[in-house]
């Protein structure tokens, strides 16, 4: 009971201590003041500002600035946005002259402002006001510093803003973006679906970066074209064909593809991305159109095998119609591609449509896509299948 009385006591020793040093402290604790925030801050012009900013042959543009005004010996940590416009006031005297505000932002008072961002923001401004015009040698960019209280609930407390310093001569160059690899490309053509109109998808080839194929038939004469997209109409010109079927291809006034010898042609197309990434060049290899059943439904696993190749039609509008199935199980069938394994180009029936492969299949459809990709495929049944409008069926 001794030691708990002295327990139970010593908060009454303490606190009036605590209250004291309170009383004595109040006055010289820093305290946070925003009335300042209207003078805003100074960014200080560059030493060599006159000279001629290349921003694509540059890392970035250095700047420096003094610290916002938040109170006297308030250690709160700033950060600082660098916007650049064409336009001294920033768009108060012209409301069509915008700013924009660099991606990258600092928590120093001296920063080295993306030379990319710096660029992309200035080519950015000029074509916005100047749609018809290229962006000229040089001009001068007008640059200030937006900075907040760092790390706050409360979003953009203390804003504040420089004054505003100019760039003389900034050298800014359009710099096109990096290209990607599209998820597939488009045929359309003559003999295509709806003729000139329906813009056939030509899937990828899996795992084959760049690589797309697909099954047409073009009549003698017969023409298509290509694009990356609906409606991007790219003929003839736009590229390097490999003819191994003996097709025949030329081009004509319209720039289209045009083949002399009718049939069924396999095409794929092979993209190269240039070494800077700004473009991608296309090859066509035209081959003899053929596709096959495959696995234990078709009683082989061998690739191109002459007893499981699918009987073509005479045009467009007629089925491709398989070898009868020797045996029970799933579904495996392909678009036969030279030089290509043929489970890159394997295709499967959903809901009555071609579905090509885009996953990995260590196993079968139905365990590593799910059942209702899987078809299954008895004795004496036979594949159907129309590849102008991408439909089939197992009876």
């Amino acid at each position: 009971m001794k030691y708990l009385h002295k327990l139970m006591t010593l908060p009454l020793l303490v606190l009036p201590f605590l209250f004291a040093a309170c009383d004595e402290d109040r006055d010289s604790n820093p305290t946070l003041d925003l009335s300042h925030v209207a003078e805003g801050f100074v960014l200080n012009t560059p030493a060599y500002a006159e000279n001629i900013y290349d921003l694509a042959k540059s890392e970035g543009v250095e700047l420096t600035c003094s610290q916002p005004n938040y109170g006297e010996g308030v250690p709160y940590l700033v950060r600082y946005f660098v916007q650049v416009s064409l336009d001294p006031t920033f768009g108060q005297t012209n409301s069509e002259a915008a700013f924009k505000e660099l991606s990258t932002s600092f928590t120093k008072a001296k920063m080295n402002a993306n030379a990319v961002e710096f660029n992309n923001a200035v080519v950015d401004l000029f074509q916005a006001a100047n749609p018809d015009a290229d962006v000229p040698a040089t001009l001068p960019v007008y640059v200030r510093l937006r900075a907040i209280i760092d790390g706050t609930m409360t979003e953009n407390l203390g804003e504040t803003f420089s004054n505003v310093i100019t760039l003389p001569q900034v050298r800014a160059q359009y710099q096109a973006p990096d290209v990607e690899y599209p998820g597939c490309l488009y045929v359309v053509g003559s003999s295509i679906q709806e003729a000139w109109s329906s813009w056939k998808q030509v899937p990828a080839v899996y795992g084959l970066q760049g690589q797309y194929y697909t099954m047409v038939y073009v009549p003698a004469g017969g023409a298509f074209k290509w694009g990356t997209a609906e409606g991007d109409w790219r003929g003839y010109g736009r590229i390097t064909i490999d003819d191994q079927a003996g097709a025949g291809v030329s081009n004509n006034d319209d720039d289209n593809i045009v083949l002399a010898n009718g049939g069924w042609y396999a095409l794929l197309f092979d993209g190269e991305m240039t070494a800077d990434k700004k473009a991608i060049n296309y090859k066509l290899h035209i081959y003899p159109g053929e596709a096959y059943i495959m696995g234990n439904a078709a009683g082989t696993w061998d690739e191109a095998s002459p007893a499981a190749a699918m009987q073509a039609p005479a045009d467009q509008n007629g089925e491709w119609v398989s070898p009868a199935f020797t045996g029970t199980g799933e579904l495996r069938a392909y678009i036969h591609i030279p030089n290509v394994e043929w489970w890159r180009t394997e295709f499967t029936l959903l809901n009555g449509s071609l579905y090509f492969r885009d996953i990995n299949i260590p196993e079968n459809w139905s365990a590593n896509a799910g059942p209702e990709y899987s078809v299954s495929c008895a004795p004496g049944q036979k594949l159907y299948v129309n590849f102008d409008k991408n439909t089939g069926e197992v009876k």
